[in-house]
């Protein structure tokens, strides 16, 4: 593969995926936002972890709750998992999804510090299969499933443009919108200029016709 075919891979991949990490204390809630167009298949995979690993103790009663909101705010997925999990959703509007993650109740005296190291990966869109399962299959198989891999991508990649394209026109329009509020302010603010203006050259007349200055 080519240059340029290598760095057209990667560029989707960064696309298409978002890993961190970040730190959790007691029953503390944290969340992320991304843009996600409708109908996208979203994966997110998860690992909770001490910062001192000797201090960790496998705690049945230890875990996460996400919840994960649409752009309305109203909760599409909420699920308490252990330290470690898997979970998966369709986006039904475009817009800002909210991911949320909060701690369960269990207090960390387990730990050596009062905070946990929870990583996250999210994935947009179909994803290749098991890595094991396609080393089981034929050469013509795996090259099958490579191109229906990259053929869904590029239906992704799609509506991610399709839902840019659609943030433009809105802002278009709110921009002409504002644009014309302005002007007919502009145009406002100068009548009353001009009508202050002749009001107050008419009474200075009136002013020196009364003193018979004029």
């Amino acid at each position: 593969m080519g240059l340029q075919g290598t760095g057209f891979l990667l560029q989707c991949y960064l696309m298409l995926a978002v890993a961190m990490y970040f730190d959790l204390g007691e029953q503390e809630e944290k969340c992320i936002i991304e843009e996600i167009p409708e109908n996208t298949l979203v994966t997110g995979h998860f690992l909770m972890e001490p910062w001192d690993p000797k201090t960790f103790s496998h705690s049945p009663h230890f875990g996460v709750t996400v919840r994960v909101r649409d752009p309305n705010y109203e909760v599409q997925m909420s699920k308490r998992y252990g330290k470690l999990g898997k979970f998966t959703f369709t986006a039904h509007a475009s817009g800002q999804h909210y991911f949320c993650f909060q701690t369960n109740s269990t207090r960390f005296a387990v730990f050596a510090q009062d905070k946990v190291k929870l990583h996250l990966d999210i994935q947009m869109g179909e994803h290749l299969t098991d890595p094991n399962t396609v080393k089981a299959k034929d050469h013509l198989q795996t090259l099958e499933d490579s191109l229906i891999h990259l053929t869904e991508q590029m239906v992704y990649i799609t509506r991610q443009q399709e839902y840019q394209r659609e943030k433009e026109e809105v802002f278009r329009q709110i921009s002409e919108e504002t644009n014309s509020k302005v002007l007919w302010w502009a145009v406002v603010q100068t009548f009353l200029l001009l009508s202050v203006g002749f009001w107050q050259m008419k009474r200075l007349k009136d002013f020196f016709i009364a003193k018979k200055l004029v």
